[in-house]
């Protein structure tokens, strides 16, 4: 007697945690109608002007535009340094445009870091000081902060320059210094605002590699930027018009070896 057919009725039914299971994680950073206004009436200007805006665990995204068009106070607004007039920021899914300054403090320090162009080192601190000042001010020890610190000058070819002041290094020098800086909390995403506005080609070509050093290591990068170099290196480039996003290039192959490539 050929054999029965099992009973599948009461089996559970798993299809739902197949779909929970290949859900896409949440962006590291999202903006849903993020708007900036200044002014009222006849002098309202829209600095930014409902964009929305996802950005993935370890991509390097690319922002540009001309001067005036947004693209700096986008990336205060995704930041944190500055609230928007309307939309949402959100951060490893958790929204942070409407903390209260405490605790949108504390995402700054240890969540999100900065790169500025003008490096905003402190003069009157070493190399090592200044990578060090953000986990001290986090609540590490000074010998955990201090041990972080080296290491991340010496992956950056900084150990011999560890205990010099910004004042007797390179304009390419004291930008490692700044992203050291930046990575000492070990932050979700770096916000880089043009970083190599002030360098020459030989330390932005310094830059580039290890911006695609901190990509290939999974680092989520947001950058502002004028140089099409570092705009063609990124996983995605867009556009700024006058607070808008206006279009978007890429992706076009692994962003390190077009990181790499972008130097020349």
């Amino acid at each position: 007697m050929p054999g029965k057919e099992p009973d599948r009725s009461k089996e559970p039914d798993r299809s739902k945690e197949r779909i929970v299971s290949l859900a896409a994680p949440p962006p590291v950073l999202s903006a849903r109608g993020q708007r900036k206004e200044y002014g009222t009436g006849e002098g309202l200007v829209r600095a930014v002007d409902g964009v929305d805006l996802d950005v993935g665990a370890g991509e390097t995204v690319a922002i540009t535009g001309p001067s005036g068009c947004g693209k700096s106070t986008l990336l205060h607004l995704l930041g944190g340094l500055d609230r928007p007039s309307g939309g949402e920021v959100r951060l490893n899914g958790r929204r942070i445009d409407d903390l209260g300054e405490k605790a949108l403090a504390r995402v700054r320090r240890t969540e999100v870091a900065y790169v500025f162009q003008s490096f905003h080192l402190l003069e009157e601190l070493t190399a090592v000081e200044n990578v060090e000042l953000p986990a001290l001010l986090a609540g590490r020890s000074p010998r955990s902060a201090r041990r972080r610190a080296l290491d991340l000058l010496d992956r950056l070819g900084l150990a011999g320059r560890a205990r010099h002041l910004p004042s007797a290094l390179s304009g390419g020098q004291r930008q490692r210094v700044a992203v050291a800086r930046a990575l000492s909390n070990e932050p979700l995403a770096v916000l880089a605002d043009e970083p190599t506005g002030n360098l020459d080609s030989a330390a932005t070509a310094d830059v580039l590699r290890l911006f695609a050093e901190l990509r290939d290591a999974g680092q989520t990068l947001v950058i502002v930027t004028h140089d099409p170099r570092v705009a063609a290196a990124a996983d995605r480039a867009f556009s700024m018009r006058d607070g808008v996003l206006a279009g978007e290039s890429g992706p076009a192959g692994p962003a390190c070896g077009r990181l790499a490539g972008a130097e020349g």
